[in-house]
Protein backbone atom coordinates (compact mmCIF):
# COMPACT_ATOMS: atom_id res chain seq x y z
CA UNK A 1 0.00 0.00 0.00
CA UNK A 2 1.20 3.27 -1.14
CA UNK A 3 1.94 5.55 1.55
CA UNK A 4 1.40 9.87 1.24
CA UNK A 5 3.52 12.26 3.71
CA UNK A 6 0.87 14.47 5.22
CA UNK A 7 1.88 18.05 6.98
CA UNK A 8 0.61 18.38 10.34
CA UNK A 9 1.28 22.07 10.80
CA UNK A 10 4.10 21.57 13.35
CA UNK A 11 7.71 22.58 12.44
CA UNK A 12 9.34 19.29 11.67
CA UNK A 13 6.37 17.05 12.32
CA UNK A 14 5.39 15.08 9.30
CA UNK A 15 3.14 11.91 9.48
CA UNK A 16 2.52 9.10 7.53
CA UNK A 17 -0.72 8.33 5.94
CA UNK A 18 -1.73 5.32 3.57
CA UNK A 19 -3.88 5.84 0.68
CA UNK A 20 -7.15 4.62 2.36
CA UNK A 21 -6.65 6.72 5.32
CA UNK A 22 -6.67 9.65 2.39
CA UNK A 23 -9.69 8.60 0.81
CA UNK A 24 -11.44 8.13 4.37
CA UNK A 25 -11.35 11.72 5.13
CA UNK A 26 -12.00 12.72 1.47
CA UNK A 27 -15.80 10.88 1.84
CA UNK A 28 -16.19 12.26 5.70
CA UNK A 29 -15.33 15.83 4.42
CA UNK A 30 -18.16 15.20 1.01
CA UNK A 31 -21.07 13.73 3.97
CA UNK A 32 -20.43 16.40 6.54
CA UNK A 33 -21.36 19.42 3.85
CA UNK A 34 -17.63 20.74 4.21
CA UNK A 35 -16.36 22.21 0.46
CA UNK A 36 -13.66 19.87 -0.77
CA UNK A 37 -9.83 20.85 -0.32
CA UNK A 38 -8.34 22.84 -2.85
CA UNK A 39 -5.01 21.04 -3.50
CA UNK A 40 -7.60 18.28 -4.88
CA UNK A 41 -8.66 19.47 -8.53
CA UNK A 42 -11.55 17.14 -9.86
CA UNK A 43 -12.32 16.47 -13.28
CA UNK A 44 -15.42 18.42 -14.66
CA UNK A 45 -17.98 15.80 -16.09
CA UNK A 46 -18.07 17.03 -19.69
CA UNK A 47 -13.98 16.69 -19.86
CA UNK A 48 -14.59 13.47 -18.16
CA UNK A 49 -17.11 11.62 -20.47
CA UNK A 50 -15.23 12.66 -23.73
CA UNK A 51 -12.58 9.98 -24.63
CA UNK A 52 -9.00 10.62 -26.55
CA UNK A 53 -10.21 8.55 -29.42
CA UNK A 54 -13.37 11.23 -30.10
CA UNK A 55 -10.71 13.55 -30.80
CA UNK A 56 -7.51 11.93 -32.44
CA UNK A 57 -4.76 14.54 -32.33
CA UNK A 58 -4.30 15.87 -35.66
CA UNK A 59 -1.18 15.90 -37.76
CA UNK A 60 0.59 19.54 -37.80
CA UNK A 61 0.27 20.77 -41.38
CA UNK A 62 3.74 20.39 -42.07
CA UNK A 63 4.07 16.80 -41.32
CA UNK A 64 0.63 16.44 -43.16
CA UNK A 65 2.01 18.08 -46.14
CA UNK A 66 4.71 15.97 -46.22
CA UNK A 67 3.06 12.69 -45.85
CA UNK A 68 0.77 13.38 -48.41
CA UNK A 69 1.40 16.47 -50.48
CA UNK A 70 -2.06 16.11 -52.23
CA UNK A 71 -3.96 16.79 -48.61
CA UNK A 72 -3.99 20.69 -47.22
CA UNK A 73 -5.33 21.87 -44.23
CA UNK A 74 -7.02 25.19 -43.31
CA UNK A 75 -7.64 25.47 -40.41
CA UNK A 76 -9.87 22.72 -39.08
CA UNK A 77 -10.84 21.86 -42.32
CA UNK A 78 -8.46 19.57 -44.15
CA UNK A 79 -9.32 19.78 -48.62
CA UNK A 80 -8.15 17.99 -50.91
CA UNK A 81 -5.58 20.04 -53.33
CA UNK A 82 -6.40 19.23 -57.13
CA UNK A 83 -3.49 18.01 -59.35
CA UNK A 84 -1.77 20.48 -60.91
CA UNK A 85 -2.76 20.19 -64.67
CA UNK A 86 0.23 19.15 -67.04
CA UNK A 87 1.22 22.15 -69.78
CA UNK A 88 -0.13 21.19 -73.31
CA UNK A 89 2.40 20.69 -75.35
CA UNK A 90 2.79 22.65 -78.88
CA UNK A 91 1.73 21.16 -81.86
CA UNK A 92 4.57 20.53 -83.94
CA UNK A 93 2.45 22.69 -86.83
CA UNK A 94 2.41 25.41 -84.75
CA UNK A 95 6.05 25.55 -84.01
CA UNK A 96 7.14 25.25 -87.61
CA UNK A 97 4.52 28.22 -88.24
CA UNK A 98 5.60 30.44 -85.51
CA UNK A 99 9.75 29.90 -86.12
CA UNK A 100 11.11 32.51 -88.04
CA UNK A 101 13.58 32.12 -90.33
CA UNK A 102 15.44 34.89 -92.37
CA UNK A 103 14.19 35.75 -95.60
CA UNK A 104 17.46 34.56 -98.00
CA UNK A 105 17.26 37.09 -100.92
CA UNK A 106 19.64 35.80 -104.15
CA UNK A 107 22.66 38.19 -104.22
CA UNK A 108 22.78 40.75 -106.66
CA UNK A 109 25.47 40.18 -109.49
CA UNK A 110 27.82 43.65 -109.59
CA UNK A 111 28.98 44.35 -112.75
CA UNK A 112 32.89 44.42 -113.73
CA UNK A 113 34.91 47.43 -113.72
CA UNK A 114 34.60 50.00 -116.66
CA UNK A 115 31.33 48.83 -117.28
CA UNK A 116 29.23 52.36 -118.41
CA UNK A 117 25.50 53.03 -117.19
CA UNK A 118 22.96 55.29 -118.68
CA UNK A 119 21.59 57.88 -116.21
CA UNK A 120 18.43 58.43 -118.23
CA UNK A 121 17.27 54.82 -119.34
CA UNK A 122 18.42 52.51 -116.41
CA UNK A 123 15.85 51.31 -114.13
CA UNK A 124 16.30 50.21 -110.46
CA UNK A 125 17.33 46.31 -111.92
CA UNK A 126 20.43 48.00 -113.59
CA UNK A 127 21.49 50.61 -110.82
CA UNK A 128 21.46 48.07 -108.35
CA UNK A 129 24.33 46.44 -110.17
CA UNK A 130 26.40 49.11 -110.01
CA UNK A 131 29.40 48.70 -106.98
CA UNK A 132 28.08 50.79 -104.44
CA UNK A 133 24.28 51.32 -105.27
CA UNK A 134 21.44 49.12 -102.84
CA UNK A 135 18.03 49.40 -103.60
CA UNK A 136 17.37 52.51 -101.35
CA UNK A 137 20.30 54.62 -103.37
CA UNK A 138 18.42 53.29 -106.77
CA UNK A 139 15.30 54.40 -106.31
CA UNK A 140 16.34 57.81 -105.01
CA UNK A 141 18.65 57.89 -108.46
CA UNK A 142 15.33 57.25 -110.40
CA UNK A 143 12.90 59.47 -108.69
CA UNK A 144 15.02 62.87 -108.79
CA UNK A 145 15.99 62.05 -112.37
CA UNK A 146 11.70 62.00 -112.76
CA UNK A 147 11.34 65.24 -111.21
CA UNK A 148 14.19 67.06 -113.19
CA UNK A 149 13.43 65.07 -116.40
CA UNK A 150 16.18 63.53 -116.53
CA UNK A 151 19.91 64.03 -116.55
CA UNK A 152 21.77 66.21 -118.54
CA UNK A 153 25.10 65.76 -116.77
CA UNK A 154 26.41 62.59 -114.05
CA UNK A 155 27.79 65.81 -111.78
CA UNK A 156 23.91 66.02 -111.26
CA UNK A 157 24.25 63.01 -108.91
CA UNK A 158 25.70 64.83 -105.83
CA UNK A 159 21.99 66.49 -106.22
CA UNK A 160 20.70 63.14 -105.06
CA UNK A 161 19.55 62.60 -101.66
CA UNK A 162 22.42 60.58 -99.24
CA UNK A 163 25.20 61.17 -102.09
CA UNK A 164 28.27 62.61 -100.35
CA UNK A 165 31.49 63.74 -101.85
CA UNK A 166 33.12 60.19 -101.45
CA UNK A 167 30.01 58.10 -102.36
CA UNK A 168 30.09 60.60 -105.81
CA UNK A 169 33.11 60.02 -106.38
CA UNK A 170 32.77 56.37 -105.97
CA UNK A 171 30.15 56.48 -108.68
CA UNK A 172 31.37 58.96 -111.49
CA UNK A 173 33.08 56.70 -113.62
CA UNK A 174 30.20 54.28 -114.02
CA UNK A 175 27.38 56.49 -115.38
CA UNK A 176 27.20 58.80 -118.70
CA UNK A 177 23.61 61.23 -119.90
CA UNK A 178 22.16 61.27 -122.58
CA UNK A 179 20.99 64.89 -122.98
CA UNK A 180 18.79 63.96 -126.07
CA UNK A 181 16.38 61.51 -123.35
CA UNK A 182 15.63 64.61 -121.36
CA UNK A 183 11.70 65.75 -121.23
CA UNK A 184 11.24 69.39 -121.48
CA UNK A 185 8.72 72.08 -119.98
CA UNK A 186 7.06 73.97 -122.69
CA UNK A 187 7.29 77.46 -120.33
CA UNK A 188 4.11 78.76 -122.81
CA UNK A 189 1.74 75.93 -122.06
CA UNK A 190 2.49 74.85 -118.57
CA UNK A 191 0.90 76.60 -115.16
CA UNK A 192 2.64 77.73 -112.33
CA UNK A 193 2.01 75.37 -110.38
CA UNK A 194 3.48 72.81 -113.07
CA UNK A 195 6.85 74.63 -113.45
CA UNK A 196 6.76 75.02 -109.62
CA UNK A 197 7.46 71.49 -109.16
CA UNK A 198 10.80 71.40 -111.11
CA UNK A 199 13.75 71.21 -108.45
CA UNK A 200 15.54 73.97 -110.42
CA UNK A 201 12.66 76.55 -110.32
CA UNK A 202 11.46 78.15 -107.55
CA UNK A 203 8.45 80.24 -106.65
CA UNK A 204 8.95 83.58 -107.54
CA UNK A 205 10.42 82.00 -110.75
CA UNK A 206 7.49 80.57 -111.64
CA UNK A 207 5.77 83.49 -110.85
CA UNK A 208 7.12 85.47 -112.73
CA UNK A 209 6.95 83.34 -116.09
CA UNK A 210 3.28 83.13 -115.54
CA UNK A 211 3.07 86.61 -115.21
CA UNK A 212 5.35 87.94 -118.41
CA UNK A 213 3.09 85.28 -120.80
CA UNK A 214 0.13 87.49 -119.93
CA UNK A 215 2.54 91.00 -120.64
CA UNK A 216 4.31 89.74 -123.89
CA UNK A 217 2.42 86.71 -124.91
CA UNK A 218 4.00 83.96 -125.96
CA UNK A 219 8.21 83.49 -124.93
CA UNK A 220 10.43 83.44 -127.69
CA UNK A 221 13.48 82.50 -125.70
CA UNK A 222 15.53 82.94 -123.17
CA UNK A 223 16.28 86.77 -123.85
CA UNK A 224 12.69 87.26 -121.96
CA UNK A 225 13.66 85.10 -118.90
CA UNK A 226 17.10 87.20 -118.55
CA UNK A 227 15.57 90.47 -118.51
CA UNK A 228 14.23 89.61 -115.30
CA UNK A 229 15.91 90.20 -111.56
CA UNK A 230 14.54 86.42 -110.81
CA UNK A 231 16.85 84.61 -113.57
CA UNK A 232 20.55 84.04 -113.53
CA UNK A 233 22.97 83.17 -116.13
CA UNK A 234 23.73 80.13 -113.66
CA UNK A 235 20.25 79.74 -113.99
CA UNK A 236 19.98 79.57 -117.74
CA UNK A 237 23.10 77.05 -117.38
CA UNK A 238 20.89 74.54 -116.01
CA UNK A 239 17.80 75.33 -117.33
CA UNK A 240 18.36 75.46 -120.61
CA UNK A 241 18.16 71.72 -120.81
CA UNK A 242 14.97 71.65 -119.97
CA UNK A 243 13.06 74.64 -120.95
CA UNK A 244 11.69 74.57 -124.07
CA UNK A 245 9.80 77.98 -126.00
CA UNK A 246 7.78 76.60 -128.65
Amino acid sequence: MKQTLVDTGKTGSVSKSTDSEILNKSSEGVSSGSPPSSSVKTSSPVASSRSETDFPEREKPVEAAKNNPERVIYGSEEKKSEPVKKKESVPERVKRLTSYSRPSYPRTEKYPEGTVVELNTADTVILKKVPGIGSAFAKRIINYRNLLGGYYSVMQLSEVYGIDEDKYNALVSWFSADVSLISKLNVNNLPQDSLRRHPYIDYGQAKVIAQLRKQKGKLTGWENLLLLDEFTDNDRIRLQYYLSFE
